[in-house]
């Protein structure tokens, strides 16, 4: 268990976290979700002891990291996939490890092999690509079998079938009764992989709750509704009995309707007694996305615009022209009349206003 009590981290005039309070339980996988910034690294190295908080504390277990007698085999973490030595061979950096915390040999192959990487072993880090080295990462984290693991981005570098392999044995190591702290910016799979959610934002809790009550409480449900697209006045009867009954209805572009504020009993028995055909009434649930989204949109600190190119015209602009710039080209008078006579060099420029005479041009 990880419990951070009004954890605070000041950098100088700037507050990167600031009280933060929240328990990581065992027994599920937690997920770690904030904007660029939010600090969510910031607050797993403290969870470390790679920084030192300014206020607060955080205990893992009931201790604080540089308090615990075995780390390896109470915490394991992957923070960053090329902090490897890049001349050992994959091997030799597991064995180092497990040499270094009592962890017999045997060990280092399990992980090894649990990873996919038995085959590399006893090649270098330093070439291996990003996905490679993730696994790397993660067969470290498991080395000394603990109870705690802590994992930032892991599935960066993945290929679909990785991904799929993480995710699993992330949620089977959170039925082992572990507990099991990911962060993560893929919303996809963080709704795939996590059971409870942990949301920051300019270092501030914004949630602490299951995905489940998370999506229903930061999104709202609507039901889709389609009647005959060649019957458009079935289609406006039905908003007029809708929007009576005190639902907000709105058309989509494709003609169906999207009503909120009526269940879809309410909805099909208006229809029925109005005689209206429907040909689709269906529920439609907010994505963890959606809700997240929704949740954070006051605590991004780094917002692209829609169009790349909005207001780069404002931004931009270039400076203003000089006076004459962008005229077509006038040659001086006393070569208007022709080029000089071969032989003769043209006449040279009339010194520039203010230029000193006889000075070198």
């Amino acid at each position: 268990m990880i419990e951070l009590v009004a954890l605070t981290k000041r950098y100088g005039a700037r507050t990167a976290i600031d009280q933060l309070t929240f328990t990581v339980r065992p027994g599920r996988v937690t997920g770690f979700l904030g904007p660029n910034g939010a600090g969510k690294s910031t607050t797993m190295r403290l969870m470390l002891g790679l920084d030192h908080p300014t206020a607060g504390s955080v205990r893992i277990d009931g201790r604080r990291y540089d308090e615990l007698r075995d780390p390896l085999h109470t915490v394991g973490a992957l923070l960053e996939a090329k902090g490897v030595h890049g001349g050992r061979t994959a091997y030799h950096h597991l064995l180092c490890l497990a040499q270094s915390n009592g962890i017999p040999e045997r060990r280092v192959w399990e992980v090894l092999e649990l990873v996919g990487l038995a085959e590399v072993a006893h090649r270098r880090p330093r070439g291996f690509s990003l996905g490679m080295s993730q696994r790397l990462g993660i067969a470290t984290a498991l080395l000394g079998d603990p109870g705690v693991l802590l994992f930032d981005e892991p599935v960066n570098g993945l290929d679909p079938e990785g991904i799929h392999w993480i995710r699993q044995l992330m949620r089977r190591l959170g039925a082992e009764g572990r507990t099991v702290f990911v962060s993560s910016h893929l919303m996809s799979e963080m709704a795939l992989t996590a059971d409870h959610l942990i949301v920051i934002g300019r270092g501030q809790l914004l949630a602490d709750m299951s995905v489940k009550d998370f999506i229903a409480r930061h999104s709202a449900s609507f039901a889709r509704v389609r009647t005959p697209d060649h019957e458009p006045e079935q289609r406006e009867k039905l908003t007029a009995l809708l929007t009576e009954a005190g639902a907000q209805v709105e058309q989509e572009k494709d003609g169906a309707l999207k009503v909120v504020g009526a269940e879809l009993p309410q909805i099909s028995d208006l229809a029925h007694g109005a005689g209206i055909r429907l040909w689709e009434l269906s529920p439609h649930q907010a994505s963890l996305e959606e809700a997240y989204l929704r949740l954070t949109q006051g605590a991004v600190d780094y917002r692209s615009t829609t169009d790349p190119r909005a207001g780069a015209g404002q931004q931009f602009a270039p400076p203003p022209m000089p006076p004459g710039a962008g005229q077509p080209y006038a040659a001086p008078q006393q070569w208007q009349a022709g080029p000089p006579p071969v032989g003769q060099q043209p006449p040279p420029p009339a010194p520039l206003p203010g230029a000193a005479q006889g000075a070198p041009p």
